[in-house]
């Protein structure tokens, strides 16, 4: 549905998108490598484990669940401007929605195991947390290209 009267609003639900976009990836860019070092501690680690599971708890309760929600919000909104109209049916905004669906994916992934590292849990070995760091950077230069170059 599209609504005229977002119209006037476009400029700002974009740049507000942009922010909270910006703000979730820094997070999904900083929980997986504090995931690589508290793999590096071992299990029953007394204080260096609370603090890894107060530091994860706080990134992703303060940070990236308020960014996701508000970037998700403010694409919504974006996209019920008229002037996103022409999205809909271009190849690159259906490439670049398949990497959001693939990046909030992961966001719902690396809560699960903040939960694991939270029970001294250690489901993957440091390796695995070191190859995740990287999916968000995949996933984010999709995304831009996607947008900015709009190749199909």
């Amino acid at each position: 549905m599209i609504l005229d009267a977002f119209a006037p609003l476009y400029p700002w639900f974009k740049a507000l998108h942009v922010m909270a976009v910006l703000a979730w990836m820094a997070g999904l860019f900083y929980l997986p490598r504090l995931f690589v070092y508290h793999s590096q501690i071992p299990p029953g680690g007394g204080a260096e484990h609370a603090r890894f599971v107060l530091m994860e708890r706080r990134l992703l309760r303060a940070i990236m669940n308020p960014s996701l929600i508000a970037a998700w919000l403010f694409a919504i909104l974006v996209l019920m401007s008229p002037q996103a109209a022409g999205f809909w049916g271009e190849g690159w905004w259906h490439a670049k929605l398949l990497c959001v669906l693939g990046m909030t994916w992961f966001h719902m992934y690396l809560a699960k195991h903040r939960k694991g590292f939270e029970r001294d849990e250690r489901r993957f070995p440091e390796r695995h947390w070191r190859i995740m760091n990287e999916v968000p950077t995949l996933l984010m230069i999709v995304i831009v290209t996607m947008v900015i170059v709009k190749p199909f």
